[in-house]
């Protein structure tokens, strides 16, 4: 359990950054999933259920102008910074492991390069969808 801050800016407009803290990083990346399944329903209203896939998720947060995590390092006493390809594994790592506990298969295609602008995104959907 490492206390865990995750830094939100949704757009480019410095007024729109908020913070959430967390008891643990996997607590946290279920926040980071709760945020992309309410921004679906603000999206979709009129929808009695949204699916989507992990790949999706991960187009949303590398979207977002700033994601970011402070994870408590007990051992030093100091807050360590973790980027969006971090987040996006340790999404990755506990999505895997509720579908496994699920007992649904879950696979991961190779990251890739979308544009030459050295973004890693998703270049083929992952076989796990979720349904809200």
């Amino acid at each position: 359990m490492s206390h865990t801050v995750l830094l939100v800016q949704p757009s480019k407009r410095p007024e729109g950054r908020t913070y959430a803290d967390y008891e643990s990083v996997n607590e946290c990346m279920e926040g980071v999933c709760r945020m992309y399944e309410e921004h679906l329903r603000r999206m979709n209203p009129n929808s009695p259920s949204i699916t989507y896939d992990s790949c999706q998720l991960f187009d949303f947060v590398d979207d977002l102008a700033d994601l970011s995590c402070l994870v408590y390092r007990a051992d030093t006493q100091t807050y360590q910074p973790y980027n969006k390809d971090w987040i996006k594994e340790k999404i990755y790592v506990l999505l895997r492991r509720q579908a496994q506990q699920a007992g649904k298969q879950f696979k991961w295609q190779p990251w890739g390069v979308r544009g030459g602008l050295g973004k890693q995104v998703c270049t083929a959907c992952c076989s796990g969808s979720f349904v809200l």
